[in-house]
C-alpha cells in the first residue's frame, strides 16, 4: 500500500498529505511546511519589553494615541494589566489562547508584569513567559486641566418674570444639569462638566462646558417649567488655528406664576385660579367652582393677574356644614366665625377640615389633592406634579 506524501518546502522532508492539508487550511498562505520548519519560526506572542503609560492623576484617564480615554481601573496595577492586554499580540494559528499575570510592584510608578500565556498550535500545546515592565507617567488631562482651570464655554442664568426663582426652582436646575453632564460623560463625552453652580439674589448661574451642556439644560428648565430663553454670544479669544472663539450665555426666565400659587385675573369674573402649569400658557383651576382654566395663546404664561398667595400659605379649618352644592360654610382661621364661601367641586363633603386661603380677594377653600388630575382623590396635592422627568 502506497502512502501519498508531500514535501516541506523548506528542508525536503516528507510530510503527510493529510497532515499538510489541515496545515494549509490553518496557516492559509502557500504550502504547508513540516513541524520542525513551522515552530522554529513561530512566534506565540509578541509583546514589548517596556511599556510607558501616561495616566492623569485626578480622574485615572488614560492617554492613548492623541487622546484621554476613560479606564475602569481601580489602581495603576489595573492600568497595568489593561495596557498590557492592549500592547500583546497572539500569533494567528494559537487556539484555546489564555495568559495569567503576576504584578510586581517595583516602585511608585513602575509595574514588572510577570506574564505566562499558554496555547494551542497545530495541535501541539505552547506556552510562553514574558517580563513587561508598565512605567506610569503622573500627568493632567485636558478634561481636569480645564476644570483646575474654570474654563466653561456657556453659562445658564437661571431668572424669573417679576419674582425671584423658588428654591425648589433652583434646586432643579442644578439636578438637570448634573444629569445632562451624566448622560453626555454616559456616552463618552469627556468634555462634559459643570464648571460652578452659583445661587444669586435673583437666581443662579451656570457655568458649563460646552454650549452643547448650556443649551441642552436650558431647554429642559423651558419643558418644565415654562417661560422663554435667549442667547448671547461674546467674542473671548481665538484658537491656535486662527478661528474665533465665542462664549454664549443662556438667558433663562421663568414665568411669573408658578405652580401651587392663587393669582386673581384682571378683568375676570369667574373667581381666582390656582396655578398647576405655565408651560406653553398657563393652566390651573377655579377656586371657586373647581372648573379648569387655560390661559389664551396672547396671555400666555403671563396672563395680567395679581398673586393671593399660595397653596403652601393655606391653614386647615373646620368644616361647620355643607348649605348646597354651591355654598359651604367654614370657620375663619383667624376671626374663628363662621363664613359662607364657594364650593368648589373639589370639596369634599365629607370633610371634617379643609384648607383655605384667606387673602385679600376672600376665603377660598384650596384642594388637598390635585384637582385636575384623574387619579386617585386621596394623593396629596403636587403643585409641580405634570413636571418633567
Amino acid at each position: 500500500m502506497t502512502t501519498s506524501r508531500a514535501f516541506c518546502p523548506r528542508c525536503g522532508d516528507p510530510i503527510d498529505r493529510e497532515s499538510a492539508a489541515a496545515a494549509e487550511g490553518e496557516e492559509g498562505d502557500g504550502p504547508a511546511i513540516c513541524e520542525g520548519c513551522y515552530f522554529t519560526d513561530f512566534e506565540f506572542v509578541e509583546a514589548p519589553e517596556r511599556i510607558d503609560v501616561s495616566v492623569c492623576a485626578q480622574c485615572g484617564a488614560v492617554h492613548r494615541g492623541r487622546r484621554w480615554v476613560d479606564v475602569d481601573a481601580d489602581d495603576y496595577t489595573d492600568v497595568a494589566i489593561e495596557e498590557v492586554s492592549e500592547a500583546v499580540a497572539v500569533h494567528v494559528d494559537v487556539r484555546e489562547f489564555a495568559w495569567q499575570v503576576e504584578p510586581e510592584q517595583v516602585d511608585e510608578n513602575t509595574i514588572r508584569m510577570h506574564s505566562y500565556f499558554t496555547g494551542v498550535a497545530r495541535g501541539r500545546p505552547v506556552e510562553e513567559e514574558r517580563s513587561i515592565l508598565v512605567r506610569i507617567a503622573r500627568q493632567t488631562c485636558t478634561r481636569c486641566g480645564r476644570i483646575a482651570g474654570d474654563y466653561y464655554a456657556s453659562t445658564v442664568q437661571i431668572r424669573a418674570e417679576d419674582r425671584t426663582p423658588t428654591s425648589e426652582e433652583v434646586e432643579r436646575a442644578r439636578e438637570i444639569a448634573e444629569r445632562t453632564v451624566a448622560e453626555m460623560e454616559a456616552t463618552g463625552d469627556r468634555n462634559a462638566f459643570v464648571t460652578e453652580f452659583t445661587e444669586t439674589d435673583d437666581g443662579a448661574d451656570i457655568k458649563v462646558s460646552t454650549n452643547k451642556i448650556g443649551k441642552k439644560i436650558s431647554n429642559k428648565m423651558i419643558e418644565e417649567f415654562g417661560g422663554s430663553v435667549n442667547d448671547a454670544e461674546t467674542l473671548v479669544t481665538e484658537d491656535e488655528d486662527g478661528n474665533e472663539v465665542y462664549r454664549v450665555t443662556f438667558a433663562v426666565r421663568l414665568p411669573p406664576y408658578r405652580p401651587g400659587e392663587v393669582i386673581d385675573l384682571a378683568d375676570d369674573e369667574g373667581g381666582p385660579v390656582l396655578v398647576r402649569s405655565a408651560r406653553g400658557n398657563l393652566k390651573g383651576v377655579r377656586v371657586t367652582t373647581g372648573e379648569r382654566y387655560e390661559a389664551g395663546y396672547e396671555e400666555g404664561d403671563s396672563p395680567d393677574a395679581r398673586r393671593l398667595g399660595a397653596i403652601e400659605d393655606a391653614q386647615e379649618t373646620t368644616v361647620v356644614t355643607v348649605e348646597d352644592e354651591n355654598a359651604v360654610q367654614v370657620l375663619d382661621p383667624e376671626t374663628f366665625q363662621a363664613e359662607t364661601v364657594a364650593r368648589p367641586d373639589y370639596f369634599d363633603p365629607d370633610a371634617e377640615t379643609v384648607p383655605v386661603l384667606k387673602s385679600r380677594a376672600g376665603l377660598h377653600v384650596l384642594p388637598d389633592h390635585d384637582p385636575a388630575s384623574d387619579e386617585g382623590e386621596d394623593e396629596p396635592y403636587d403643585p409641580y406634579a405634570d413636571r418633567q422627568n
